[in-house]
């Protein structure tokens, strides 16, 4: 008996469907990114590739309508569809990274659209960082900009191979093909030393349309593909034949006593059950006994999939540990050297304490030396002791343990990664890893002989760090002098760091610049730990005018006495006692960066002692100070 027409069609649905489902499975994905200065165009252009992709559904069209309507009078503005945050649409700026989906007949596309304002540079280099093209735009009647080149530089950086140069706004300037020519000659030039495989012009208007999905005939001089097509026919980079297996594990699954799961994304090559895998940095290996996925048990999985790896046997492991090919494992190194991009508004300072974040691990890290900037206009490289804002260095890091890591040319997912701020856990910049160091594989700490405990016996007390600090002229120095003579009458062994002989000798190199003052103290830091190491009560009488690095002194010191004593006297009767005239010279401009006039000085939060100088004599004071170390047990109580 025949089905009727209806029922026919409630079957043919489901089939077209899944075979439109198919089809979508396919094709390939290409993932971009539009980039370049400010009000180039970048919003506009993915706005009109959207539309003329057909990708919006006819609510998006009609909202897009009343928002034009809106906004500009008349006329689809098509950089609406992209600037989704209030504060874009009333500055007519990207702020954020906006993420777009479209697919034609041949191609799907993941569009990432970056700010191109010098303060967000932070969020091009996020949007950079997962693209396998960028579309650099400039406009027409401004050509190469210092941003510009900042953006090529970084994408280029960033393992971006592919570069499509849009001179968009065509419409602006007649369409003439000689400002085109200029600046695709002046690009050219600045390029030749970044790493792209291929570079493509296209002249377009993307509010008009020229050339963006099909040819223009307001260009008839211009031979070359528009742009639309020329992203459909792009050959995709193939993923590395030979890479081989590497998983940074995210989570030790353990449910009850009879099951652990190693979880994580695989980030190269495959794996497959009976594979001798080795567990870095530990270095312990063991064998794949089983292989989950979402889809149930595997013989095998491929780089780009998230999977539960079972292990022959128990291993010390957990998140941040990483699986490789026993037979090609990642380097190890507590050392890096690294291109790094400064996304805060406070400078980076050598010596200061991090954390770095790289795949599913975290670390303590300080950079040790920055050994120069580089200028993006003309790529050379210039000396410099801090990056500041959006600015690009080369710099050496220190690890607090090993890591496992590659070169972020050979492996982005294991060779990237961003620094964190301790205490606010904000995101202060981002790092591509070149090499570790060999020098760190080299240096191994020497047992000696004689530990800090021996030397404590010998001298009858406990080592200790007793930090001063406070402003010129508050007492400190004063002070330590008067209490290193009451330890020696009471046969304490003691030995006084003070900042003027440390600056005559050791940190004779620095300045008092602030990223010079963080060198200074992370100097004598270390100096200060050896000595206590010895059994010696070490006096530190330092302005040390910043909290992180009195903070990263006492880290260093870990759990032995750190005393931090806040010799509080006020500015003004600083500068009325100026032992050493100093003030009086900062005043008349003589001395520069001087703290408490032209330098900040924050003062401890909770020290262990404060002394007041108005109410108490340095007698009295370092009087109480030795009480205070009888009490603590660092001095024997008699």
């Amino acid at each position: 008996m025949p089905q009727p027409a209806q029922s026919l069609r409630k079957k043919a649905a489901p089939a077209a469907s899944i075979a439109f489902l198919k089809a979508e499975e396919k094709k390939s994905l290409l993932r971009l990114i539009t980039c370049g200065s400010v009000d180039d165009g970048k919003s506009t252009l993915i706005g009109r590739l959207l539309y003329e992709s057909q990708a919006l559904m006819e609510d998006q069209l009609a909202e897009l309508k009343r928002d034009s309507a809106k906004a500009r009078g008349g006329g689809l503005d098509f950089s609406l569809l992209v600037d989704g945050l209030a504060a874009e649409r009333e500055q007519g700026i990207t702020i954020d990274v906006a993420y777009r989906f479209c697919a034609t007949k041949r191609r799907k596309f993941i569009i990432a659209d970056a700010p191109g304002h010098e303060h967000y540079t932070r969020n091009m280099v996020t949007g950079a960082s997962h693209a396998e093209l960028a579309i650099l735009l400039m406009d027409a009647r401004k050509g190469v900009l210092v941003q510009t080149r900042r953006h090529a530089f970084l994408a280029s950086l960033l393992g971006i191979r592919h570069v499509v140069l849009a001179f968009n706004k065509m419409d602006l300037v007649g369409y003439q093909r000689a400002p085109f020519d200029k600046a695709v000659a002046e690009f050219r030039a600045f390029a030749k030393n970044l790493a792209f495989t291929s570079i493509t012009p296209i002249p377009l208007s993307a509010l008009k349309g020229d050339n963006v999905v099909q040819r223009s005939q307001a260009m008839p001089w211009y031979k070359g593909p528009a742009l639309l097509p020329f992203l459909e026919r792009m050959p995709l980079p193939a993923p590395a034949a030979d890479a081989s297996f590497c998983l940074p594990v995210q989570w030790v699954n353990r449910p009850h006593a009879d099951f652990r799961g190693l979880c994580g994304r695989i980030t190269s090559g495959s794996v497959a059950a009976g594979d001798e895998l080795i567990v870095l940095p530990q270095g312990h290996k063991a064998r794949v006994r089983q292989i989950l996925t979402p889809a149930g048990k595997a013989r095998r999985a491929h780089h780009g999939q998230s999977v539960t790896l079972v292990m022959d046997r128990e291993v010390d492991i957990s998140r941040g540990d990483v699986l490789c090919a026993a037979e090609a494992p990642l380097e190890t190194s507590d050392q890096l050297e690294a291109t790094i991009v400064w996304m805060a508004a406070t400078p980076m300072l050598p010596g200061r304490r991090l954390r770095l974040k790289l795949a599913s691990t975290t670390v303590a890290a300080s950079i040790m030396e920055q050994k120069y900037q580089i200028n993006v206009n003309t790529m050379e490289h210039m000396a410099s002791k801090a990056l500041r804002l959006n600015e690009i260095g080369h710099c050496t890091l220190a690890l607090d343990r090993p890591i496992a890591f590659a070169p972020y040319r050979d492996h982005p997912a294991m060779g990237g990664f961003i620094l964190i701020d301790r205490m606010s856990h904000a995101t202060l910049g981002a790092g591509m890893i070149r090499f570790g160091l060999q020098r760190a594989q080299n240096v191994r700490r020497q047992k000696l002989a004689l530990n800090q405990s021996a030397h404590e016996a010998q001298k009858g007390h406990k080592g200790a760090v007793l930090w001063f600090t406070g402003l010129s002229g508050a007492g400190k120095s004063t002070i330590a002098n008067e209490l290193q003579s009451r330890l020696y009458a009471a046969g304490a062994h003691s030995i006084i760091l003070d900042g003027d002989n440390i600056r005559r000798g050791l940190n004779r190199d620095l300045g008092f610049k602030e990223e010079d003052r963080v060198e200074n103290i992370r100097r004598v830091s270390e100096v200060a730990k050896l000595m206590m190491e010895a059994g010696l009560i070490v006096l530190v009488s330092f302005i040390s005018p910043f909290r992180s690095e009195r903070r990263a002194a006492r880290r260093l010191i870990g759990d032995n006495p750190f005393l931090e004593i806040f010799v509080d006297t006020s500015l003004a009767e600083a500068e009325r006692r100026d032992p050493k005239g100093l003030y009086k010279k900062a005043r008349r401009g003589l001395i520069k960066n001087f703290t408490g006039l032209t330098s900040p000085y924050e003062p401890p939060r909770r020290a262990e002692i404060r002394i007041d100088t108005k109410a108490q004599s340095a007698k009295i004071a370092a009087k109480h100070v030795l009480s205070e170390l009888r009490a603590r047990g660092i001095l024997d109580k008699n």
